[in-house]
C-alpha cells in the first residue's frame, strides 16, 4: 500500500500542477488505485482576512511590482499548460482566506471525496476565477465534487473540523514545512514542490520497493 499526504493551498498554482503530476506518476506506474493520497492543510496566508483582498494589490505587494507578478504567472501558464491545466489569472478578482475551504477538504475527506473536491476547488479558483473563500460558491464547488450541497452547508456554519483542521496544519509546520506543496510518501520519502513527473516516479519507486 501506498499513502501519500499532501500539505497544499488551494490558492497555490504550483501545488496544482504538482497535483497533476502526481497524478500522471501514480498512472503511468499503474499505481492510481492502490495509492491512498490525503490532502491536508497548510495556509500560505493564514492571517489573510476572512473577506480576502484584491489579488492584484496583493500579489504585486508580494512579489514587487506588475512585472515582476506577469513573469512569475507566465511561467505558470506554461507549467499548467503542459499539466493539462487552464490557468485564467485574469478572471481572478481576490485572494481568499482559505480556511473554509481547507474545512470543506477535511469534510470530504471522511465522505470519501477529497481529490474531487480537491480538483473543484482548484479548478473552481484558477480556472473559473470563483471567490472560494465564500460558503455559497464551496457549497456550490462541494456539490460538482458529489458531495449533498445542504450538508455542507450545515457544516460549515458548524464549528466542527476547525480544531481539526488547525491541528493537521500544526503537524504540517512540525514537521519543518515552509512551502507547498509538499509530498509525503509512507511517511518517510518526502517530494517538496511541483516537480517533473520523473521525480515522482523515483519517489514511488524508492518508497514501494
Amino acid at each position: 500500500m501506498l499513502t501519500i499526504e499532501v500539505y497544499s493551498d488551494v490558492v497555490c498554482p504550483w501545488c496544482y500542477v504538482g497535483k497533476r503530476r502526481l497524478e500522471q506518476a501514480l498512472e503511468s506506474t499503474g499505481k492510481q488505485d492502490a495509492a491512498l493520497v490525503f490532502w491536508r492543510p497548510f495556509q500560505l496566508n493564514p492571517t489573510m482576512p476572512k473577506a480576502g483582498m484584491d489579488r492584484r494589490v496583493y500579489l504585486e505587494a508580494k512579489f514587487g511590482g506588475p512585472e515582476e507578478m506577469q513573469a512569475i504567472q507566465a511561467r505558470i501558464v506554461g507549467a499548467g499548460a503542459s499539466a493539462g491545466i487552464e490557468f485564467a489569472f485574469d478572471r481572478i478578482a481576490r485572494t481568499p482566506n482559505t480556511f473554509a475551504a481547507h474545512r470543506l477538504i477535511w469534510f470530504a475527506q471522511q465522505q470519501g471525496r477529497q481529490d474531487a473536491a480537491m480538483e473543484e476547488l482548484f479548478h473552481g479558483y484558477f480556472t473559473e476565477g470563483l471567490n472560494i473563500g465564500e460558503d455559497e460558491v464551496l457549497v456550490s464547488l462541494a456539490a460538482r465534487a458529489g458531495l449533498d450541497g445542504a450538508a455542507v452547508g450545515r457544516f460549515l456554519q458548524s464549528q466542527d473540523g476547525i480544531e481539526a483542521v488547525r491541528q493537521e496544519e500544526a503537524r504540517g509546520r512540525q514537521l519543518g514545512i515552509r512551502g507547498v506543496p509538499y509530498f509525503l510518501l509512507n511517511g518517510k520519502t518526502v517530494v517538496s514542490g511541483a516537480q517533473p513527473v520523473e521525480t515522482f516516479l523515483q519517489a514511488i519507486e524508492h518508497t514501494t520497493r
